[in-house]
């Protein structure tokens, strides 16, 4: 059963990435890109640090025993943060986004359907392959209308 609520919550992340990608250019326009980039992952890290500090742990886990490939996440976010801060300035805040949604749900449809990562596997069926051509016309609409 899909919680509604959590539906919700993701929503309203997805939309803190596109304050984020629209803060980013101009942050990178100031301070630099790069600059930029480690400027807003120094503070997400610092943020949850402190999280971390103030919230009960039932169980602490030491940095040698977590597998490093799963690691990567890191600089995945790093990566996915100065395309950020590069594509935006010159494409914009929705052709970005739209390329990110593309992007995210063309990888999670694989992720699913392989069951990659420890993930179970989910089965692709004809209405998710739908879904993604629609957000693959939503890119096409998008530059057609951004080069307009």
């Amino acid at each position: 059963m899909i919680n509604i609520f959590s539906i919700i919550f993701v929503v309203f992340a997805g939309m803190g990435l596109s304050f984020e990608a629209g803060i980013l250019g101009p942050l990178g326009s100031q301070v630099g890109k790069l600059w930029a980039t480690m400027s807003i992952v120094s503070v997400g890290t610092l943020v949850l640090w402190l999280v971390d500090f103030f919230t009960p742990q039932s169980k602490q886990y030491k940095w040698e025993e977590i597998p490093r490939w799963q690691l990567i996440g890191g600089v995945l976010g790093s990566l996915y943060v100065v395309v950020l801060t590069l594509a935006t300035p010159i494409i914009g805040v929705a052709m970005t986004m739209v390329c990110v949604l593309f992007g995210q749900i063309t990888k999670s449809f694989a992720i699913d359907y392989f069951g990659w990562f420890g993930v179970a596997k989910k089965p692709t069926n004809p209405l998710r392959i739908i879904g993604l051509l629609f957000v693959l016309i939503a890119l096409c609409f998008s530059y057609i209308g951004a080069i307009s």
